[in-house]
Order: C-alpha cells, then sequence, then structure tokens
C-alpha cells in the first residue's frame, strides 16, 4: 500500500489484489464525549485485523469547546481536554489513541468542524494532527481537503493496473429528513465528472446507491457501453439522540442517526463479453458487520 501526494487535494493510493477494501469514514468527532469510542474502536481494530487502509471524509474532530466559541457547553468536554491548553490537550490525546491506527491511515479531508477553527483561532489542528502523528509513529498519513480525489491504483494478476477515481466532498445543508441525502447524491451527478465513487459525510446518513450512465469507448470501435457508478453516504460516529430527553439534536427535531462508516469494495473478475477479453469491475459498499 502505497500513498502518493500529486496536489493538495488529490492523492492516489497503490493496492494490490483482484479484490480490495477501503473502510471510508466521516464525523468521527472524536474528541466529542457523545464519540462511541467503544464502536469506533471495534471498527478500526477490524480494519487492523483485514488489514484495510481508512481514509476519513471531514469532521474528525469536533473542537467546539474553546474560549470564545459560542457552541461551546461544559458538558460537552471530556476531562482530559478540560484545561487551559484545551486545542493542544486534543492533539496530544488524539495522537496517543490513533496510533495504533496510524499505518492505515491514508487521507483525512477536512470537515466544517476543523474549518472553522481556522478561522476563529487561526490554527490548523487537523494538520498539527497528522504532522504529530507522522512524527511519533513514522507513517505517511496526508492532510486532504474539505473535497477532493481519491485514486485507487489496483495492481491485479488479470491485468497490468486499474484506477477507481472517489470524488469526496465533506458535504453541506442539513440533509432532509424525508430525502436523508438523496438530493445530495443527485446534485453530485449535475457537478462532478469522470468519478466512479462519489463520497459524502456532514449530515449523518449511512447509505448507499447505484447509478448508471450512457458513455461511448473508444478503445474498442467507439462501443456503447453503460457506466456504473456507486455514491455514498457515510456516517457519524457522535451519537447525539441519546434517550431523546433534551439537547440542541432533540429540540431542533433531529431523527436517531445511523453510526459508523462505510466498507468500499472494489472486485475485479475476466470475462468475455462479444468476443473480447475484458476485466469486469465491481464497485459496492456495506456497514462494518460488527
Amino acid at each position: 500500500m502505497k500513498l502518493t501526494k500529486h496536489y493538495k487535494n488529490v492523492h492516489s493510493l497503490d493496492m494490490i489484489g483482484e479484490n480490495v477494501k477501503i473502510a471510508m469514514l466521516s464525523d468521527i468527532h472524536w474528541d466529542n464525549p457523545k464519540c462511541d469510542w467503544n464502536y469506533l474502536k471495534r471498527h478500526l481494530d477490524y480494519c487492523v485485523a483485514e488489514n484495510m487502509p481508512i481514509m476519513i471524509n471531514g469532521d474528525m474532530f469536533c473542537l467546539m469547546q474553546g474560549r470564545g466559541d459560542k457552541r461551546s457547553s461544559k458538558s460537552d468536554i471530556r476531562p482530559e481536554h478540560n484545561n487551559s491548553k484545551y486545542l493542544d490537550s486534543v492533539v496530544e490525546t488524539a495522537v496517543t489513541w490513533w496510533s495504533p491506527y496510524a499505518h492505515l491511515l491514508t487521507v483525512i479531508g477536512y470537515g466544517n468542524h476543523e474549518t472553522a477553527i481556522i478561522k476563529w483561532q487561526e490554527t490548523d489542528i487537523l494538520q498539527r494532527f497528522v504532522d504529530l502523528l507522522n512524527y511519533t509513529n513514522g507513517t505517511n498519513v496526508q492532510t486532504g481537503g474539505y473535497g477532493g480525489w481519491f485514486i485507487i491504483k489496483q495492481q491485479t494478476t488479470l491485468t497490468t493496473s486499474l484506477s477507481t477515481k472517489i470524488k469526496y466532498f465533506h458535504g453541506s445543508g442539513g440533509g432532509g429528513v424525508v430525502t436523508k441525502g438523496a438530493i445530495n447524491l443527485t446534485r453530485a451527478l449535475e457537478l462532478y465528472e469522470g468519478f466512479d465513487v462519489f463520497a459524502m459525510g456532514h449530515i449523518h446518513e449511512n447509505s448507499a446507491r447505484n447509478d448508471s450512465r450512457e458513455i461511448v469507448d473508444n478503445r474498442n470501435d467507439y462501443q456503447i457501453k453503460h457506466k456504473d457508478l456507486h455514491l455514498m453516504l457515510t456516517g457519524a460516529y457522535k451519537e447525539e439522540y441519546e434517550d431523546g430527553s433534551k439537547g440542541w439534536h432533540v429540540e431542533r427535531g433531529a431523527p436517531i442517526k445511523p453510526i459508523g462508516g462505510r466498507i468500499l469494495t472494489i472486485d475485479t473478475n475476466r470475462m468475455t463479453c462479444a468476443g473480447f477479453r475484458i476485466t469486469n469491475k465491481v464497485i459496492d459498499s456495506r456497514k462494518f458487520p460488527i
């Protein structure tokens, strides 16, 4: 597994095998007391057992308890961060907690919580975390963008190489109670060109769907083909509804949200079509099995 940075928000990951898996996470909000560390650890330990690389699409941290932050609440800060070096302590404790998984982390994108700290506190907590994590563990974790491209370059015995282009975007809007992010996915089909997978977080939903487009393949005498596109929404690890008795999430009428990320699978096989031997690629995603 080799991670290469091509531009500030364009990275590629070299992987070997006909069947590969990538953990797609977002909205971890790691430093928030409502982040389910036990649930998160189960998923990360599963990635270790499967030797599965991890991509995080924004809101790795919550970071709302700093001085002058109108969102701050004393009940929403962990004891180890309740000190005069609040932001520093988040970075330092996070590096310790995440070090067992540093070798699997690839790209960590920015979410609105990280960009808000850059705007109001004039410090880049995500970059500070990644720098210290890499220094501590000798790893090559990279920061991405709020949106960007993550390209899987798959080396197989069936063909020289295959590329799967993942367009990631942390997200925008609140996510409709009825549509549950379906409109965001449809909007992505109009905004971005050339992706195989679209991944979005932010609205704390967990689902996926498949769309198809007609294309002309000029490699085989301009044959008309169908290109399959996989679009996913990744859930959060912060459970805000709890027992529904009170709190900002409950008071604004927000529903219980699904917890956890998704596992993206890219499976390849050889098949004969119209007399040609071609490599077939099937892309899908699912929730963690634990």
